[in-house]
């Protein structure tokens, strides 16, 4: 039976929005999209982030800039409890709000896309590679992985497309059960949606 997995992204929901972490002294990080580069990160030490819109609070979301996932302690036990030895979690204060959030860091990148199946692929052309990111893909529609390819991992990034944050049936079920997710889900094995 083939496993499902699914691409977490921002959700059509009423949500505020939660700026990139930093440090607790409030100084930005030189690499602030590490959250999302799919690596293994030294201890960071103590973080903190800054509501910088004021709006529903949500169990599961991610910053307004380099899409770092930061969760509430309930959706970080999912991730603990299914998903152990594919990220990292980095505690993280949101200011003004007295509940534990987390930094989820996805730790594995896997070469699993299935181009030839993703609705629209779109590359760099070849005059104008990206220059932080050779190799990578510029944007993908309908994206579609082969999952006999992701090594059974729950959680991961694809190879040459890390801004997709995947996760796997069972984890995406386990983060429905907790809620008030400020994400959604779009399948990404199977046929391709038309």
């Amino acid at each position: 039976m083939e496993r499902h997995f699914y691409w977490v992204e921002l959700g059509d929901v009423p949500r505020w929005l939660l700026e990139t972490p930093t440090r607790d002294s409030g100084e930005a990080f030189d690499e602030p999209w590490m959250f999302a580069d799919g690596r293994v990160l030294p201890d960071l030490g103590s973080l903190k982030s800054r509501i910088s819109h004021p709006g529903r609070k949500r169990t599961f979301d991610f910053s307004v800039i380099e899409a770092a996932p930061i969760v509430s302690a309930a959706i970080a036990n999912v991730f603990r409890t299914l998903a152990p030895d594919d990220v990292q979690l980095f505690p993280v204060s949101i200011e003004g709000v007295p509940d534990p959030y987390f930094v989820v860091n996805a730790t594995k990148v896997i070469d699993c896309i299935d181009e030839a199946r993703c609705r629209e692929v779109h590359h760099y052309d070849e005059d104008d590679p990206s220059p932080d990111y050779p190799g990578e893909y510029n944007w993908i529609y309908g994206l579609r992985i082969d999952p006999s390819k992701t090594e059974g991992a729950q959680v991961f990034r694809p190879k040459r497309f890390k801004t997709a944050f995947i996760v796997s049936e069972d984890v995406k079920n386990a983060l429905e059960a907790v809620g008030n997710l400020g994400v959604s889900f779009e399948r990404v094995t199977g046929l391709p949606s038309t």
